[in-house]
């Protein structure tokens, strides 16, 4: 044909055997020339026509013709089954998708239709025929599957209704999409609603070891992630640190990363960058190091609160191309739930305030950002599901464990007094006996060091203070000391690194760590116990049970401790 002209399709009876006027036509038109109907469906499928020349009775049924071909074809081809079914359950007419539906749900769904024709025909009925009827939503359990109907009425013009039109989908996966959701809901909602009458019985190691099971926990049994870590952000020296690990050789926690996006494999890229990151194969992923033994694919996605990033939660599996898309949205909604978790409890451990009311008000305005993040994309949520009760009444669930975590957070914040409890001394009967002990102080938080340096001193101590583990090894290495108190986290030498080097200066010295968040970056804690750690103490701490490991470090007597500080010692 020639393409600057337009096209014609000449079709019926007379006209088409007409020559001469097909004739005259070619003059001007690409001209087709068809006697049936199939073949002028055929012909109108394979090429645009620009318009059809016919006989005025056989224009209107190619025209209806047409018409139900194109609505067969679309019918046909969407992905929901479409069928029609009559008062007594009889289905009239069906669509492909309908027809490779099992027996089973076919004959569910005609019962149903069935079902909805008598609710209709109530509804709607000859008296209040012109009363709107909304469509009707059913669910149907088959096996293992799940599918969703929606039901139309088709009344005539009288108000009777006459057959019901169903539309079926599979709706399996969105079933356990949901049941996902409402699981990883429930177990944030443990995660982050810590009863206050437990957490307040617990050292801040026992609280961390206590969400520490939770979240190996939930990570087993709900994500199925059974190789994982979890890495916080040390900002000033941006460095991840493992706090949470199950499944992952030693080697590989022990890699230092930084929140760099190149030369810090996965963790360190999706610290730096705040994006979610599958490594599908780690043997073609240049950004992988090491991980677990035979790993071949893992998820990484980042743990942030005000969309900051705190730290990085890794899973990683033995097979290729474990992970998917909705791993990955899981992981991310439980990550929010874990960062929450943890910020919570290092609120509350770090408690750097001298009343509790200062402290509530922190904690509570620490977590609205996050929270109210959370109640925002539930009601957005709902405006989508508007008809949707089912998922409505999930996401209004939501919205209420949302304010339980609330209420049980300010009822926690609202327990501890004071950071070391220097309102509460009693170890006056002790003054004299620490006399002249020098003792080395060191920590990178300044409240810190100046508070148990004032307390040692009011004892009769001699205080040096370190504010890095730069500063407190050389002192180390300069002077003599009775005691050493080090935290374990600081800028620039760790615990384990302070421990070692005063080892090596006075092989005796007593040494004891500090951690203000429970957790043993770079296993400082068991890798200095095994070689004559003294003690940890978990901060807070009350002065009572600083002085009384003080004491112990040195050989010297101590006071029988109170019930309260015994049974806080025990945990």
């Amino acid at each position: 044909m020639a393409h600057d002209r337009p096209n014609l399709l000449i079709f019926g009876g007379k006209t088409s055997h007409e020559l001469p006027v097909a004739s005259a036509l070619r003059e001007y038109f690409n001209v087709d020339v068809v006697d049936s109907m199939d073949e002028a469906l055929a012909a109108l499928r394979r090429e645009t026509y620009h318009a059809v020349f016919a006989d005025a009775g056989d224009f209107l049924p190619l025209e209806r013709a047409l018409v139900g071909e194109k609505s067969s074809l679309v019918l046909n081809t969407i992905g929901e089954g479409v069928c029609i079914v009559d008062a007594d359950g009889r289905c009239t007419w069906s669509n492909k998708r309908m027809r490779d539906f099992t027996p089973e749900v076919f004959e569910k769904v005609k019962q149903i239709c069935r079902h909805a024709h008598s609710i209709f025909a109530r509804q709607i009925g000859p008296l209040n025929k012109l009363t709107p009827t909304r469509s009707k939503k059913f669910t149907i359990s088959a096996g293992d599957h799940y599918f969703e109907l929606m039901a139309s009425a088709v009344a005539n013009e009288q108000g009777e209704v006459q057959q019901v039109v169903a539309v079926v989908w599979d709706a399996t996966s969105g079933r356990l999409l949901q049941r996902k959701i409402d699981a990883i809901d429930a177990a944030g909602l443990e995660l982050t609603q810590i009863e206050s009458d437990v957490i307040a019985s617990l050292s801040p190691g026992a609280r961390l070891i206590l969400l520490r099971d939770k979240i190996i926990k939930f990570s087993k049994d709900l994500m199925h992630f059974d190789h994982f870590a979890i890495r916080l952000l040390d900002k000033r020296a941006n460095k991840l640190e493992v706090v949470i690990a199950d499944g992952l050789p030693e080697e590989s926690l022990e890699i230092d990363l930084y929140a760099q996006p190149e030369g810090n494999g996965i963790s360190g890229y999706v610290a730096a960058t705040g994006r979610s990151y599958i490594c599908h194969d780690t043997e073609k992923d240049s950004r992988y190091v090491l991980g677990m033994e035979h790993c071949h694919s893992s998820l990484t996605v980042p743990l942030t609160i005000y969309d900051k990033v705190i730290g990085v939660y890794n899973i990683e599996s033995d097979g290729v191309g474990v992970f998917t898309e909705d791993d990955r949205q899981f992981a991310e909604i439980f990550g929010r739930y874990v960062a929450m978790a943890l910020h919570i409890l290092d609120l509350l451990v770090v408690e750097r305030r001298t009343t509790s009311g200062d402290l509530v008000d922190s904690v509570v305005q620490e977590m609205a950002q996050p929270l109210n993040d959370i109640v925002t994309e539930a009601q957005t949520l709902m405006e989508e599901y508007i008809g949707d009760d089912t998922m409505r009444g999930r996401l209004n669930k939501i919205v209420d464990n949302v304010e339980a975590i609330r209420k049980s957070t300010r009822d926690v914040a609202a327990g501890p007094k004071v950071i070391l409890g220097t309102d509460q001394d009693k170890s006056s009967m002790f003054d004299g006996i620490l006399n002249g002990k020098r003792i080395l102080i060191a920590d990178d938080e300044r409240n810190i060091r100046e508070t148990i340096g004032d307390i040692l001193t009011r004892h009769g101590c001699l205080c040096e203070k370190a504010k890095d583990g730069y500063e407190a090894i050389t002192l180390i290495e300069q002077q003599q000391f009775d005691l050493i108190i080090s935290d374990i986290k600081m800028p620039y030498r760790n615990g384990y690194e302070i421990f070692a080097a005063a080892r090596r200066r006075q092989e005796e010295v007593p040494v004891v760590l500090m951690t203000g968040f429970g957790y043993d970056p770079d296993h400082a804690i068991v890798r200095a116990s095994d070689e004559g750690l003294s003690c940890v103490l978990f901060k807070p701490f009350k002065v009572d049970q600083m002085l009384g490991e003080v004491h112990k470090a040195l050989g010297l007597p101590t006071a029988p401790a109170s019930a309260e500080d015994a049974n806080a010692q025990d945990h």
